[in-house]
């Protein structure tokens, strides 16, 4: 059971990426003059890719952290309920794996940050 949801987990989180990498395509597209209309509409089209990969890119990021924050705390708290005497040490461990977490997360909020301004 434990391995079919991750499969589902890592397949989902594979076609949040391509997908978010496809709209991403025309950003990299070379600039053409703005004189016509059609130029206009490729570059607000770039504009509308941008933001739709940088919303699911914080959508795949802040999905992933806060699967991963539960299944910790859930297993944390189980770990402590099993030996109380070990909750210093399991909480001290989970508050790490928290912020290690959480600066992922982090990372990615700056990566979707790069995609809108400087791309």
């Amino acid at each position: 059971m434990k391995k079919s949801v991750r499969m589902i987990t890592l397949v989902l989180a594979a076609a949040f990426m391509l997908a978010s990498l496809s709209f991403a395509l025309p950003v990299y597209a070379e600039d053409a003059p703005a004189e016509d209309a059609a130029a206009q509409e490729q570059s607000e089209s770039a504009t509308i890719s941008k933001a739709y990969s940088a919303g699911i890119a914080i959508a795949v990021a802040a999905l992933g952290g806060v699967i991963s924050m539960g299944m910790a705390i859930s297993k944390a708290v189980e770990g402590t309920a099993r030996q109380p005497e070990a909750g210093d040490k399991i909480r001290t461990t989970l508050m790490l794996g928290l912020v290690f977490m959480e600066t992922a997360i982090i990372y990615a909020l700056l990566v979707v940050i790069m995609i809108i301004f400087v791309l």
